[in-house]
């Protein structure tokens, strides 16, 4: 197979499948009028998710950094706590501590697993500290055995960020059902969608009832009553018609990004310079984004390639800008005061940050589709070496 360059052709780097019964859910929230936070669709969604996910509880929220920030508050972490986070993660996951006055505290990646490294984290528990933030990243699960040992031995809450990792599994268990409570995102880009959206899931009843509390403006029994301070986290009964019509194929969903996935390590495999993403023996890695590290072996840095790739209508996506990188935490801020220390060293985190991207990861992407974007790669390689 050859390809040309430059091309009309567009391939995004990510799109939701909408192949199932949105539009007829949406329709009915509709023609119904229940189209704002009541309405059968909401309560069908948090209770099939949560049984999906092998859980008591579901706490259908607006977007996932507003589900990690629930979750933190449910759990009572507050000022003068500390959390636990992986520096190489979305920067919700560290904003969502600092919302509640509580400081993130940085641990570099696994080389192996892109996700935190368990063997880092002792050394950075304190008095202070409440909670473990894991986070599956790109949808491979955290060495859970590790960071469960850790929480046991020193009575720690475990707060599982599960935004990129719907029906992943760690040793047959699945990917937010190992924790006291976990976070969930539904953006477009996710295996399943609402648009924007979140769920808190847990087992602890205490906790669910806090965090639906607190969801709601803290109201009491009585309407419009509250006894704390509370917010507007409600998600829309038509994000959840969406939610409920995308859960119907979550395992079609779900088995199209791995099948991808096993795809383009076949292909990619052959071609010096390209680390293909981590699968563990132990785990199922769903591959919410289909990530790769460029070596200096391929002839070019990372970001030249995708600027390259741009030429054949590829679009891309970077890796996560490491924690200790981000401006906002490297600069006095007069609002938060419990800002991470980013002066640590992070090699790990440093090194996917600079080397690494993600290649188109739709669940629907045609494996033509997958053919041409490798063979583009194989083409900018072969002319780099010229």
């Amino acid at each position: 197979m050859s390809v040309s360059s430059p091309v009309k052709r567009n391939i995004p780097v990510c799109e939701p499948t909408l192949s199932g019964n949105e539009l007829k859910y949406v329709t009915e929230c509709v023609t119904t009028n229940w189209i704002s936070s009541a309405g059968k669709f909401t309560e069908i969604f948090e209770k099939d998710f949560a049984s999906y996910c092998g859980v008591k509880h579901g706490i259908a929220v607006c977007n996932g950094n507003i589900a990690l920030h629930l979750a933190l508050e449910a759990c009572g972490i507050g000022p003068e706590d500390e959390v636990i986070v992986p520096d190489f993660t979305m920067i919700a996951c560290v904003n969502a501590i600092l919302y509640t006055g509580a400081k993130p505290v940085l641990v570099d990646a696994d080389e192996i697993t892109w996700c935190i490294n368990p063997d880092l984290i002792q050394e950075k528990i304190t008095s202070k500290t409440k909670a473990i933030m894991p986070v599956h990243i790109y949808g491979h699960p955290c060495d859970m055995d590790k960071i469960h040992d850790l929480a046991k031995k020193n009575n720690l809450l475990i707060i599982e960020d599960s935004a990129e990792a719907h029906g992943a599994l760690y040793k047959g268990k699945k990917c937010g059902s190992m924790s006291h409570v976990a976070a969930f995102s539904f953006y477009a880009n996710k295996i399943i969608t609402t648009g924007e959206g979140g769920m808190v899931i847990t087992d602890n009843d205490e906790i669910a009832k806090k965090a639906r509390e607190l969801k709601n403006y803290a109201f009491t029994d009585k309407r419009f009553l509250s006894n704390e301070v509370g917010y507007n986290y409600r998600m829309t009964n038509i994000q959840a018609a969406i939610g409920t019509a995308q859960l119907e194929k979550i395992d079609f969903l779900v088995e199209s990004r791995i099948r991808n996935a096993l795809m383009y390590n076949k292909l990619l495999s052959h071609i010096d310079g390209i680390i293909t993403p981590p699968c563990n023996i132990d785990v199922k890695n769903v591959y919410w984004m289909y990530g790769i590290i460029v070596t200096e072996k391929f002839g070019m840095r990372a970001e030249a390639l995708r600027e390259k790739l741009k030429n054949y209508g590829i679009e891309t996506r970077a890796f996560f800008v490491p924690m200790h990188k981000q401006p906002v935490y490297n600069k006095p801020n007069h609002k938060f005061s419990n800002l991470p220390d980013t002066s640590g060293k992070f090699p790990v985190s440093s090194f996917l940050g600079e080397n690494g991207f993600y290649l188109p990861s739709s669940s629907h992407l045609p494996e033509a589709d997958i053919l041409y974007i490798v063979e583009a790669i194989k083409q900018i390689k072969t002319t780099s070496e010229v």
